[in-house]
């Protein structure tokens, strides 16, 4: 029994140093720049749904914990967001666009952050978004925590 017992621990031992090995691949190097644009173009095809009226594709985008702040009640996980979304998705016309200017991705190469303006049908900011991504697999990024805010218009009396 020690004999196997032995032989399993230097096994494993093994495995850990071999290169690619999940403990290595953590330590590995990662381009920060590559990741800030994957996620820059995860975020525009995201915005794109609303766009081209596609809630299917929006659905896509959202993570199966997803949390979303919005001014009255916080939706959690993916089919509850989806489904308080869908509203948005019913026109002819999108009620509002949006578009990333900052994108910050974590060392890891795990988490990032995007955030921008969020814009009514003429081109008015009306808000700015700031959504958490997290890599879910390589190249797959989906949302995990998403909070829209309103922008003060100050020009009011």
């Amino acid at each position: 029994m020690r004999k196997i017992l032995s032989r399993l621990f230097f096994a494993s031992l093994s495995l850990a140093a071999m290169p690619g090995h999940a403990a290595m691949a953590a330590d590995a190097p990662v381009n920060t720049a590559d990741l800030v644009n994957q996620v820059m173009q995860t975020e525009r095809a995201f915005a794109k749904s609303m766009e081209t009226r596609d809630h299917q594709a929006f659905s896509q985008f959202l993570s199966e914990e997803t949390v979303f702040f919005s001014t009255k009640k916080v939706l959690h996980g993916k089919q509850e967001v989806a489904a308080a979304w869908k509203r948005f998705y019913e026109g002819p016309a999108a009620p509002f666009s949006w578009a990333p200017e900052t994108v910050e991705v974590l060392n890891s190469g795990q988490l990032a952050l995007s955030t921008g303006p969020v814009k009514d049908p003429q081109g008015k900011i009306v808000a700015t978004f700031t959504s958490i991504w997290r890599q879910e697999s390589p190249g797959v990024w989906r949302i995990i925590f998403d909070k829209g805010n309103d922008v003060c218009d100050c020009a009011k009396p």
